[in-house]
């Protein structure tokens, strides 16, 4: 069982971790015709859609009250009420995920009383859903804003109605992008089982050119009416650790089974997830899986020669952090050292002797004498001073294209995963090796 312990150090340095309000605007962006609305000044929201849209290289919608100092001390409630009038007058959206930030949670705005308010000064928009999130960014991180907009929207929108035994419920968690949710889903319907994804990267965060000139709002992801629908879903299958809340919320209010999928990359991980599909479904596992299990198969075995006694150092968040490192560890690999960045439950069963929760600064430390680093694109510093090869992965990653159709889970991400760090470690192997040469010929 792993030691986890806390940095402390009394300022950040290269911060790994991104805050509450960033992972709850994910979250929302993957619910269609959605508009994430920051209740705090206009820094806090550029900074997210900076973020977001290096990341993703797409135009990211996203709305804000504009705290000014004025409205910091005498209160923003005004604030809440103009920007959603704007927002329906200029993009129309079809919901809002309403979130925090530090300045206006530190303040203490009673955000549910001025929506109360709000509804009653305005039942023009009484079908106007308002999903409020309490995300405030001088604690957790993005793993857990991500998590409480999944929890409020599973709460507040899908409605109870007739059980529909071939529906089921996918809680899609901060690790998977939009090319792993697309995986899943291509994974399910081969099942014959009708998934809804929440929330649904896939379709707004992918990369795709609409036929619409401008979006002012989501351009894809789950529907209003697809999210009415979850409580006729015959199960839950909730996709990361920081997923079992929602999933409880579902079981609580309409009694729906659920199974908490801690990982979805490596062999016996996706072998689990087609047991259960299969259970449900009462079909067998297609070929196609068949097929590629034995193809991943046989690319465990090519790799594992670069794979074995490598010591590799992680910095991720709780999930993903899990996730990659099982899947390397079952590879033969040793995890030299773990940075993440916040609470979980998962942290105490990586397979490491200590996990740390801090930043890149902690990692540059611990992660002396690795053969491969792992995390974001903010990694590349202790990279170069370290002299060890970065893999990127995480958020945000913006010296690489292609993170909205990257995929990393299923036996066919789970292939290209272990490809493309086998060549990182094949191409260092050598580059070692001719090293030694020309040292050896230079010394005669």
């Amino acid at each position: 069982m792993a030691t986890v312990t806390t940095s402390k150090k009394a300022v950040s340095v290269n911060p790994l971790k991104l805050s509450q309000p960033l992972g709850a605007a994910l979250a929302f962006l993957g619910i269609r015709g959605m508009m994430p609305l920051f209740h705090g000044t206009q820094g806090c929201t550029a900074f997210a859609k900076v973020i977001l849209v290096r990341h993703f290289c797409e135009a990211i919608p996203l709305a804000t009250t504009a705290m000014s100092e004025v409205t910091s001390i005498l209160g923003g409630e005004d604030n809440i009420e103009q920007a959603i009038l704007n927002q329906m007058e200029s993009s129309k959206p079809e919901i809002i995920g309403l979130l925090t930030t530090a300045l206006t949670e530190t303040r203490g705005d009673d955000v549910e009383r001025v929506l109360k308010t709000f509804r009653t000064d305005h039942p023009e928009l009484d079908g106007l859903p308002i999903v409020y999130a309490s995300t405030p960014d001088f604690k957790g991180s993005l793993q857990d804003g991500f998590a409480t907009a999944v929890e409020r929207i599973v709460e507040e929108i899908p409605r109870a109605g007739e059980i529909k035994p071939n529906q089921v419920t996918i809680l899609a968690a901060s690790s998977l992008g939009p090319g792993d949710v697309e995986e899943v889903k291509e994974i399910v319907e081969a099942f014959g089982l009708i998934p809804i994804v929440v929330p649904d990267l896939s379709t707004s965060l992918d990369g795709h050119l609409s036929d619409q000139a401008y979006n002012a709002t989501s351009s894809g992801g789950t529907s209003l009416p697809q999210l009415w629908e979850v409580g006729s879903s015959t199960f839950t299958l909730a996709l990361g650790e920081s997923m079992r809340g929602a999933a409880q919320i579902l079981q609580r209010r309409f009694n729906t089974n659920y199974q908490v999928f801690q990982q979805l990359t490596g062999l016996r991980a996706v072998d689990d997830f087609l047991l259960q599909l299969s259970k449900l479904s009462g079909r067998q596992v297609p070929e196609k899986y068949r097929r590629q299990r034995r193809q991943l198969q046989d690319a465990m075995l090519d790799n594992h020669f670069f794979f074995g006694r490598k010591r590799i150092s992680l910095a991720l968040e709780p999930d993903l952090l899990y996730a990659t490192a099982w899947c390397l560890k079952l590879m033969g690999a040793e995890i030299h050292s773990a940075v993440t960045t916040t609470r979980s439950p998962l942290l105490e069963q990586i397979p490491v002797e200590t996990v740390v929760i801090g930043d890149l600064g902690d990692f540059e430390e611990v992660a002396v004498g690795s053969d491969l680093l792992i995390t974001n694109s903010h990694g590349l510093l202790a990279s170069q001073k370290l002299g060890i090869p970065l893999y990127r992965q995480g958020m945000p990653i913006f010296d690489r294209l292609g993170n909205g159709q990257r995929c990393c889970v299923g036996y066919r991400g789970t292939m290209q995963l272990l490809f493309d760090i086998g060549n990182l470690l094949l191409e260092e192997e050598e580059s070692t090796i001719k090293d030694r040469q020309l040292s050896f010929v230079s010394s005669k």
